[in-house]
């Protein structure tokens, strides 16, 4: 398997940036980045987005070209929830003056 991916943002290869010009006087063009894959690293994820996009642009770019393919994967019908408990308690400032303190705290029903 090779070390390297293409970035897959639909407009890599059009940024004007220094890293991405390739080629000799006369026959210039700006070339889409390579992401190197650390697959070696014990930190490396490969579910994780930066192996494939070299900006959260690319990224962005490629989510708003495809999104509706995106969605289509996994729909939402409806909405999600978390159980959670809301504690109010009385609290005071640095100077001692006195507040209400609302906590959210998540349930756990398991």
């Amino acid at each position: 398997m090779s070390n390297f991916v293409w970035c897959h943002g639909p407009e890599c290869h059009k940024s004007h940036t220094q890293d991405r010009i390739r080629g000799v006087k006369g026959s210039k063009v700006l070339r889409t980045k390579k992401i190197a894959q650390r697959t070696e690293s014990r930190w490396y994820n490969a579910n994780n987005f930066y192996n494939y996009f070299c900006s959260n642009s690319c990224y962005n770019d490629f989510a708003n070209a495809h999104i509706q393919q995106i969605i289509a994967i996994a729909p939402r019908t409806e909405a999600l929830e978390t159980p959670i408990d809301v504690v109010k308690t009385q609290s005071t400032d640095w100077t001692g003056n006195p507040y209400m303190e609302t906590k959210i705290i998540r349930v756990d029903n398991g």
